[in-house]
């Protein structure tokens, strides 16, 4: 009868597409992954991408008598029109200090400025308010860290580790405090297909028993490869080390969990997610933000003030000294929010579709190199590439001339491109707003720059 018959049914397994044959005698069958990533599968609704580019009034206009393709997003994103009109009202209606007023507009400044730390915990899923802290940016929030926890538990002859893909933000104050306190700095390399190589990570865990700091970056700007953090944050632990994660090029583009990571700081820059420049945050597990030492003197950030000594406010005042940022924490509260009304998994699953088709079309160039691993391996929308005998810079110039922005240079990873024996490399980077035309776009002015300059050459 038809109701013995094996059953199909389709579902997701660790974010998988995985077929299970069940039959009903014989229990499961077979439980068969499916070839292509659950995107493909548009199990989840779609961006509604018309909808959505006509909240971002500066993708309207032309650059150089072309539509303008904006292809740098890893470097800043462009600001949907709430995010604009929520800074306009600020200083149209709420404008006042934060704390510190009993006046009506001060008290709407506070409330707007502290709803979004709330805002940013639930975004990241931390466990509580007071683990946010403001920041001018996610370098200052790398710097905080090593100026006060990196200050007080790094000593002579530990070891930090961090490794070959780093940003500059995440090696230079590192080295500043190691030079400082005696400390040894070292680097975990790439896996052949340019990934995080874990391998090494593991090896130099076992090396040393002094390791107190692991680095790294979730997503690479350059690589465009996501780290395995939850593994590294589990082995760092087992090894008695605290874990420090730029999540950059993540926290904008797919769904972050701190608890589930588990990693003891992270850093984020507003601006990259649709948010104003300016500002940045910190998450760190309150545990740690409570030993912690103040990173600057100042109002805002005391208990008591006597003429030879002051006490110090918990956190998070205590490392947010002097009037802050309030009208870039409004915008930031409206990026946010606009980032949930999208939603991050649809984010993500349409990032990851223009993933696929960004670097199958660059990889068509002739004489391109991609840099970073290839398919599905690819976490960002994002690829970083040179054409052989084609200066990036020259590169990016003749595209700007046909409206399409990309960036050239060493992205500030000049390690890495110093390990490919790269100058610098041109990298195109895409958010929700970008489109597939958008891909059709660049390829053709590739082309048509590529021609000119190797004409020329």
């Amino acid at each position: 009868p038809a109701s013995r018959w094996p059953v199909a049914l389709l579902g997701l397994l660790g974010g998988k597409a995985v077929l299970m044959i069940w039959h009903w005698r014989r229990g499961a069958l077979a439980l068969l992954p499916l070839a292509f990533h659950c995107a493909a599968l548009s199990l989840a609704p779609k961006l509604d991408l018309p909808s959505l580019r006509g909240d971002f009034p500066i993708l309207r206009q032309e650059v150089n008598g072309a539509p303008l393709v904006y292809l740098d997003s890893a470097a800043t994103s462009q600001k949907p029109a709430a995010v604009l009109e929520a800074l306009e009202k600020y200083y149209k209606l709420d404008n006042a200090n934060v704390h510190r007023g009993a006046h009506t507009l001060s008290q709407r400044a506070t409330e707007a400025y502290e709803r979004t730390r709330d805002l940013i915990r639930a975004f990241i899923h931390a466990e509580a308010r007071e683990e946010i802290i403001y920041t001018r940016g996610a370098s200052e929030a790398i710097n905080l860290v090593a100026a006060t926890w990196g200050e007080a538990n790094i000593k002579e002859g530990d070891v930090i580790i961090l490794s070959l893909l780093e940003h500059h933000s995440n090696l230079v104050p590192w080295q500043l405090l190691a030079k400082k306190k005696g400390a040894v700095l070292k680097f975990v390399g790439l896996t052949d297909d340019e990934q995080y190589n874990v391998e090494e990570l593991k090896s130099l865990l076992e090396e040393s028993e002094k390791v107190k700091l692991v680095g790294l970056a979730h997503v690479s700007n350059t690589l465009g490869s996501e780290a395995p953090v939850k593994e590294v944050t589990r082995l760092a632990h087992e090894a008695g080390a605290k874990v420090l994660v730029d999540a950059c090029q993540s926290v904008p583009h797919m769904p972050v969990d701190v608890q589930e990571l588990d990693c003891d700081f992270l850093v984020a820059s507003g601006h990259k997610m649709l948010g104003p420049t300016g500002l940045g945050f910190l998450y760190a597990k309150l545990s740690i933000l409570e030993e912690m030492p103040p990173y600057q003197g100042g109002g805002e950030m005391i208990d008591e003030v006597f003429l030879d000594h002051s006490t110090f406010a918990p956190p998070p005042a205590r490392f947010e000294a002097g009037t802050p940022a309030i009208a870039e924490a409004v915008g930031l509260g409206a990026a946010i929010e606009y980032l949930n009304s999208v939603g991050m998994e649809k984010v993500h699953a349409y990032e990851l579709e223009l993933a696929r088709e960004l670097e199958k079309r660059i990889s068509e160039i002739e004489g391109v190199r991609i840099y970073g691993p290839r398919g599905d391996a690819r976490a960002a929308a994002l690829v970083a590439f040179n054409v052989e005998g084609v200066h990036p810079s020259d590169l990016a110039f003749f595209l700007d001339q046909e409206g399409v922005a990309c960036r050239a240079g060493h992205h500030c990873t000049q390690p890495l491109h110093r390990h490919f024996g790269a100058p610098g490399s041109v990298r195109a980077s895409m958010y929700l707003y970008n489109s597939k035309e958008e891909i059709d776009a660049l390829i053709k002015a590739l082309h048509s720059s590529l021609e000119i300059l190797q004409m020329n050459s």
